[in-house]
């Protein structure tokens, strides 16, 4: 592989592993929600349990997906110092905005969630997390405006060499980042759904005596997951409307479509090949679509079968179908990121940039061991995050310590 090969396969590694914790701490967060509010209202103690647990696993998501985002920011600057100087002053501003307004004020409010149990007034913790959940779409919101950008660049002038945002209104209104962002977002609540679906089904399979946690905690994620895979098809057939002529063609594979897309960027760009790898497009896009469809096909039924008490306390092999389910949604999420990304090649900023030109000055030798080295390093952060989410998961509510009221050490009392 040469250096640009190598360079791609590293941020598409490291920038998929952290978009797996994104996407289940979205669902994550607007479940556990949901779940409060009713907790907060009725004063529910089973809702009161299930807020606890699966905000137990929330947490120690978004921790690890912390850590990752952390360390994948540094590809920006360490493979990539040709996009950040040719383009960093436009879609840094969306970076800036997802830094300053939503990350900060997500993990400060999350801080106070987390530590506020009782401590603050049951309305005002309630209020806490529903800010987070909020800035947790803010945050997701200001990425894939930048995302947009390099999708479909407008608001900017070029300027000695460099664009210059001068239309922030239309880089926010930008069609291929907005529709992005409703399709990742309803993604994200299948895959919180599922995740909470399957993990409730393990506990009933295995005859919990958490039973009404589980069965509560089963009908609320397969009710979220059922919907959000039609609100993310209905995002994903409109967004193919705003893609690229080149993702097209590539995409539905008609040698005319292709030669007209290459023809129409030679004539601007000059001579070269100017179009995404077919094969790597056709399959990813497959993928997500037979994905989606197994996730359509088992999810329906599953739907009706919830509503029947007896099957959801009794029906073992459904239960563990349920938590087989678990790992789709992130495979259909991760085959639509490639779909998407690797559509726009080879250009880093469309039709303005390519990506070898946003390269930063890298041997060979350095990018394998930065290879290397991050893979090593994301590998180790997604497999600690497994493993702590299937310990947690699977000792149930009866071993969650957030939320637990502390136990008050006596009084030394001292006698003379």
């Amino acid at each position: 592989m040469d250096t640009v090969d190598l360079a791609r396969l590293q941020f598409a590694l490291t920038a998929g592993a952290h978009f797996l914790f994104v996407a289940l701490t979205l669902g994550l967060a607007t479940l556990v929600a949901v779940v409060q509010t009713r907790a907060t209202f009725s004063g529910d103690p089973v809702h009161l349990r299930m807020t606890r647990f699966w905000g137990q696993l929330y947490v120690i998501n978004y921790a690890m997906g912390i850590v990752t985002g952390l360390v994948m920011e540094f590809q920006l600057g360490l493979a990539w110092s040709g996009l950040t100087e040719y383009a960093g002053d436009v879609f840094g501003a969306a970076l800036a905005m997802e830094t300053l307004v939503a990350f900060f004020v997500e993990s400060t409010f999350l801080g106070l969630w987390i530590f506020g149990w009782n401590k603050l007034n049951r309305w005002a913790h309630l209020a806490v997390i529903w800010v987070v959940t909020l800035t947790a779409y803010a945050s997701a919101f200001w990425i894939m405006i930048a995302n947009g950008f390099l999708q479909h660049p407008v608001g900017h002038v070029l300027e000695n060499g460099r664009l210059r945002l001068v239309d922030f209104g239309a880089m926010v209104a930008n069609p291929a980042a907005q529709v992005a962002f409703g399709h990742v977002l309803a993604g994200a609540m299948v895959t919180g759904g599922f995740f909470v679906a399957g993990v409730s089904a393990y506990h009933l399979r295995r005859r919990t005596v958490e039973r009404d946690v589980f069965r509560k905690s089963l009908r609320i994620g397969l009710g979220v997951a059922l919907p959000g895979l039609f609100v993310t098809a209905t995002f994903g057939g409109i967004g193919f409307e705003t893609m690229q002529p080149g993702k097209v063609a590539a995409w539905t594979g008609s040698a005319e479509r292709l030669a007209a897309a290459q023809a129409e960027l030679a004539a601007v760009h000059g001579p070269g090949d100017h179009l995404p790898p077919v094969d790597v497009v056709q399959t990813a896009g497959i993928t997500m679509l037979v994905l989606f469809a197994v996730m359509l096909f088992l999810g329906g039924p599953s739907f009706l079968l919830m509503l029947l008490r007896p099957v959801v306390h009794g029906f073992r092999p459904w239960h563990g179908l349920l938590t087989l389910m678990i790992p789709l949604p992130f495979a259909a999420m991760l085959a639509g990121w490639v779909f998407r990304e690797v559509g726009r090649q080879p250009w880093a900023v469309y039709g303005l940039l390519t990506t070898s030109e946003a390269m930063s000055p890298l041997s060979h030798g350095r990018l394998v061991f930065s290879l290397t080295a991050f893979t090593a390093v994301f590998g180790v952060l997604v497999a600690v995050n497994v493993l702590l989410l299937g310990r947690h998961a699977r000792r149930g509510p009866g071993a969650v310590a957030l939320g637990d009221r502390p136990v008050e050490a006596p009084v030394p009392v001292l006698s003379f």
